[in-house]
């Protein structure tokens, strides 16, 4: 059982997007990105989301900081101010709680406005949040924070266009940084960038966390570097979370058969390691739109039974503290 201090609790998390059509451009149908999760996240921890292209990462992120407005469910959110259901606020009731929770994007090129300079994308939370600062301690704060990322002082004035890929991916840390978040959403962060980089900015957020005991929830499709940087493991599949345990649980005793799966198609570096054996899951991933009964994955498990078409499986312990959402198999 987790000790440590709960910074978010979601429950019954759902995102349906709607499919409209017809000769009324009505509703006809809906893509259940996200389709009833239920996880904790607890101060200090990494928690890392994998999982398939398309199995409802990034969309998670996003109902998370109400970047989308989620379908249904509750989101517990541990504040500063008290404890709050961020489900129950509109959008100018959200504002005070971004402060708190902070979002680093997937792709470095597109989110930083390219008419701004270094400095004033950075200055802007401070600007919203902190309208008490006088321009000194806002300053002082930039180029401190600038420092902390492994940039220059002086390319403070400089706009995006004459950074890398690696020094903007920096520079949207550093303005996540700004308003000291309690919670912060890595979605892809280093997806876009080079192997070369994505090792760097890793450990940078490694070393950021344990200075300013910062919270991520990391997403991301490879699995080495969720590895990496997790304490935790929720691993995806199709809108529901399939099995979620510690780091070294996840890794070296895969539970779920579609963890087990995914793990095994991991290419390993190293020529010279044992080969492990690649399990081939038969089908496709069904349609978001058009999602199996019962459980998601029965159509592509290798043991599933008859009865997995009844129910949508349950999300259960095990001894080992691991929850995983197949009722046909144990530590």
């Amino acid at each position: 059982m987790n000790k440590k201090k709960k910074i978010l609790e979601v429950k019954n998390l759902k995102m349906h997007f709607p499919i409209t059509g017809g000769l009324t451009n009505g509703v006809v149908g809906h893509v259940k990105a996200v389709d009833g999760l239920n996880f904790d996240i607890y101060e200090g921890e990494a928690l890392g989301m994998v999982g398939e292209s398309g199995c409802g990462k990034s969309t998670t992120g996003r109902c998370l900081i109400k970047l989308y407005e989620p379908t249904e469910g509750e989101l517990i959110f541990h504040s500063k101010r008290g404890k709050v259901d961020l489900m129950q606020l509109d959008r100018d009731s959200m504002r005070p709680y971004r402060s708190e929770i902070q979002m680093i994007f997937q792709d470095p090129y597109s989110s930083l406005n390219p008419r701004m300079t270094i400095r004033s994308i950075i200055e802007e939370p401070l600007l919203i949040h902190e309208p008490n600062m006088t321009a000194q301690e806002r300053n002082d704060k930039i180029l401190f924070l600038m420092e902390k990322v492994g940039l220059r002082k002086d390319q403070a004035d400089r706009y995006p266009h004459e950074f890398s890929g690696g020094q903007r991916q920096r520079i949207g840390i550093a303005r996540a940084l700004t308003t000291n978040p309690s919670l912060i959403i890595a979605d892809e962060p280093v997806s876009a960038l080079d192997v070369s980089v994505q090792a760097q900015v890793i450990n940078l957020m490694m070393d950021l966390q344990e200075e300013f005991n910062l919270t991520y929830l990391f997403i991301a499709h490879d699995l080495s570097v969720v590895e990496h940087i997790s304490t935790r493991i929720a691993v995806m599949y199709l809108g529901n979370i399939a099995e979620l345990g510690e780091s070294d649980q996840i890794y070296n005793q895969p539970t779920h058969p579609y963890t087990k799966a995914l793990l095994s198609a991991t290419p390993v570096a190293d020529p010279r390691a044992d080969k492990k054996e690649r399990i081939i899951l038969e089908g496709d991933v069904p349609s978001p739109t058009d999602k199996p009964s019962g459980c998601g994955f029965r159509t592509r498990c290798p043991i599933a039974q008859a009865s997995c078409a009844d129910e949508i499986p349950e999300f259960r312990t095990l001894e080992s503290g691991r929850e995983i959402a197949c009722p046909h198999v144990s530590d």
